[in-house]
């Protein structure tokens, strides 16, 4: 495993990482999901991304219970969570969003389920328009000087948002968002490498990304028809999140990719991976796996990104545009 520094910070990141999205306490109970925080860890991996909003909660829940289990040395891992939507499959209104309430309510209660005295990384998950900027802010650094969260940040927030956050906390002496975590992936790629550009030198803001296999598409699933048991084939025909993620024009473009991969002689869910490592400003990339084997082929990609050099990366690009 290699590790990079979170932005501008001095916390350490394993560069690849282990997220609870659709996974725990959604299609793997208690007992998948420790034999998958187990590889992690004994390979390396030391952060674990969660949510609030993950499975009602019960994401948090089950990497909790797995990691005390586990008994893994609080001072070698990493967890985090996100605030904005709420655990409550109809939250009223003072159990989402980004208020002063929410924010300290949903911090403490992902301290709980995730049975940890203090969160490393505490995301704001979407913004929120209906709750001042400023108050957001304030609300973070409190949870930051109270012990209870080490670094605070955002998850999709436009840039101009973030810069808002970060001279809020500049104005005033409080602590700033270290990070962002947004999707990244050769489908994915203006908001990370053209929107954020700016804020990596000026403000040292790291990256967290996401969904390196753009929902699957990158890894040749979806070339010849939609899987019976894959993520899509739960959804309608007619539902718009698979009507998008499965147009006919990005279809076309993984399988470009994927036939790429089969001349280069290696798997098309490394090789992608990798493409998101050579990235300097990515700090690590979120692994969504369901089974102990996609895990060992997805950290094939710690190699890979060695292997290739710039020239490979680039007729990637060109083969996805």
């Amino acid at each position: 495993m290699r590790y990079r520094r979170l932005g501008g910070s001095g916390l350490q990141l394993s560069a690849l990482s282990l997220g609870a999205w659709l996974t725990a306490g959604a299609r793997l109970g208690r007992g998948e999901m420790r034999e998958l925080v187990a590889l992690a860890w004994d390979h390396g991996i030391n952060f674990f991304d969660n949510a609030e909003n993950y499975a009602h909660g019960e994401a948090e829940r089950v990497v909790g219970d797995v990691i005390a289990d586990l008994r893994l040395p609080r001072d070698g891992f990493c967890v985090s969570s996100k605030v904005r939507f709420g655990s409550a499959a109809d939250p009223r209104p003072t159990q989402a969003g980004l208020s002063r309430k929410h924010v300290r309510d949903a911090c403490h209660d992902a301290l709980a389920r995730l049975r940890v005295d203090y969160l490393d990384l505490f995301f704001c998950h979407r913004p929120d328009p209906d709750t001042p900027v400023e108050e957001t802010v304030w609300a973070m650094d409190a949870l930051v000087r109270q012990g209870k969260v080490l670094y605070w940040g955002t998850s999709e927030w436009p840039a101009a948002l973030v810069r808002d956050a970060i001279h809020v906390a500049r104005t005033h002496h409080l602590h700033a968002p270290t990070m962002e975590q947004p999707q990244y992936n050769l489908l994915h790629r203006d908001r990370v490498e053209l929107e954020y550009a700016p804020l990596y030198a000026e403000h040292g803001l790291g990256t967290t990304v996401w969904s390196p296999l753009a929902s699957g598409l990158l890894s040749g699933k979806y070339n010849d028809g939609v899987p019976g048991d894959s993520r899509f084939a739960q959804l309608g025909e007619d539902d718009p999140l698979r009507r998008d993620k499965l147009a006919a024009s990005r279809i076309e473009r993984a399988r470009r990719f994927t036939a790429l991969a089969a001349e280069l002689g290696v798997a098309p869910a490394p090789l992608a991976i990798a493409w998101c490592l050579a990235n300097p400003y990515v700090s690590t990339v979120l692994l969504g796996v369901s089974r102990p084997a996609q895990l060992l082929e997805n950290l094939g990609a710690l190699a890979l990104s060695e292997h290739f050099d710039e020239q490979v990366w680039r007729r990637l690009e060109a083969a996805t545009r």
